[in-house]
């Protein structure tokens, strides 16, 4: 099992930076994929970026492509994501997931994770 707890979100206004922390802890192993989804009001969640937790090859959806950054640091088991110039559609709860079968690049689809945390809301206000 592995329990992810997010943080960092918040009320921002469009241009505005926020970081969000993924903090990781239980079965920890170094096949773990991690990423970062979101879901706005009325919307499906969608995939924003994703990381092997040895590291390697990132993956982001293009509507953040250049403007977030996932990271991450294993000695404090925390994975990040840089959010950049944020814009008004960038609302949503931001949630943190883990991928424990070992799929590579990180993949962009949902049931591939198994393990998510509780969220965190950005609001980006216009």
């Amino acid at each position: 099992q592995v329990q992810l707890v997010e943080s960092g979100g918040g009320l921002v206004q469009s241009g505005g930076s926020l970081r969000l922390s993924c903090a990781a802890s239980g079965r920890i192993i170094s096949t773990l994929v991690m990423g970062w989804f979101r879901q706005g009001a009325g919307k499906e969640r969608e995939f924003v970026a994703g990381i092997p937790w040895s590291g390697g090859r990132t993956v982001y959806a293009d509507s953040v492509k250049g403007r977030f950054t996932i990271s991450l640091d294993n000695a404090k088991n925390m994975v990040y994501l840089q959010m950049n110039n944020l814009k008004p559609e960038d609302t949503a709860i931001y949630s943190c997931a883990a991928g424990a079968r070992g799929f590579l690049p990180p993949p962009r689809v949902a049931p591939l994770y198994d393990y998510w945390g509780q969220g965190t809301q950005v609001i980006v206000s216009s």
